[in-house]
């Protein structure tokens, strides 16, 4: 995903450097071999398989399966429903990693198989860490977006320290008073729209929590919604309002598990208007030479979400991450809340 977001931003000649600096400067397993074909046919073999990490190697085989037997477009888009309700898999890495791998797929007439397996490997890693969220969004409400943030509750960093433990916390969600309410809050817009409000605010939101832990978590509420934003050209128009409200329900989990205090939305404009911030193209080289993955990530969704709706927060969160992310940092807390 950084690679890929390093070539992305024009930084041609420091994808294989930071590939090697990567390889050697993060501990890396090799992902469980397959020993249980799970069944795409059989709904109960494949549903029985969901949040299953012991079978990501099958989940891979299955998808190498049906990538070599179909367009890549089409086994998209019959799984993109299956997956988003799982969302929030490995902290959004799952989708993350998938959207990736579309970009580069659809920037080529012909996918190369190195391709179609980054595709095969994002969806496996999405399956095998799915984790559903409770709650309903049918963007049904009367709220913006913004005011929606504002209802959360806020319980700050609970006592979870393992993937385990976080998981059973976002499970009971819904039993959180003023959260459901909140949830549902939110008023029907088109996707595309409430994808940019989704990322200007939760740029901001980053923005006015200099403390955040664990920072990562509040990058992915940004970097995912962008990230969806690169796969719903490849999708029917049917799955594109489900998957936004899907990308709601993560970002509500993020801000009430972690977060205390709200105005951020007062906060982060006041920020960005005070701070003198460099220019995209400064920013973007400046993500490149510092080197962490999230950072990376962020400052091209940043860039990217800036072109399509210009808001000073994108720059001021992304020069924010910049500031405050120590190379290499995020490491403990994605593996803390990710199982990674």
């Amino acid at each position: 995903m950084g690679a890929e977001a390093i070539a992305v931003l024009g930084y041609f000649d420091e994808v294989a450097p930071w590939i090697e600096r990567y390889r050697t400067g993060q501990e890396h397993y090799d992902p469980p071999e397959g020993s249980n074909r799970i069944d795409a046919a059989d709904e109960s073999s494949w549903r029985s398989a969901l949040g299953s990490f012991g079978q990501v190697g099958d989940w891979e085989q299955l998808f190498r399966r049906e990538l070599a037997d179909e367009p890549w477009r089409a086994v998209l888009a019959r799984w993109w429903p299956r997956l988003t309700p799982g969302i929030f898999a490995g902290m959004t890495h799952g989708v993350i990693r998938t959207a990736h791998a579309v970009r580069g797929l659809a920037s080529v007439d012909e996918p190369s198989s190195l391709q179609l397996d980054e595709l095969a490997r994002g969806m496996a890693y999405w399956a095998a860490r799915f984790v559903h969220l409770p709650g309903r969004v049918g963007f049904d409400g009367t709220a913006a977006l913004s005011d929606a943030i504002a209802t959360l509750p806020r319980r700050g960093l609970p006592e979870a320290r393992n993937v385990e433990e976080f998981q059973r916390a976002w499970a009971r969600m819904d039993q959180i008073p003023g959260y459901d309410a909140a949830l549902r809050a939110p008023a029907s817009a088109d996707p595309q729209r409430l994808l940019s409000e989704m990322t200007a605010e939760f740029a901001g939101v980053f923005l006015a929590h200099p403390d955040f832990v664990p920072a990562p978590a509040l990058v992915h509420a940004v970097t995912a919604p962008a990230a969806v934003r690169l796969v719903l050209p490849h999708l029917p128009a049917e799955q594109h309002l489900p998957s936004v409200g899907e990308l709601w329900k993560m970002q509500a989990a993020l801000l009430t598990t972690f977060s205390v205090g709200r105005n951020e939305r007062e906060a982060s404009r006041t920020l960005a208007a005070e701070v003198e911030t460099p220019g995209f193209g400064e920013l973007a080289a400046r993500a490149v030479e510092h080197g962490d993955e999230h950072v990376i990530k962020f400052t091209e969704a940043c860039m990217r979400e800036n072109a399509l709706r210009p808001d000073d927060r994108y720059a001021a969160a992304a020069a924010s991450a910049l500031q405050r992310t120590p190379r290499g940092a995020g490491v403990t807390a994605r593996r803390i809340v990710t199982g990674n």
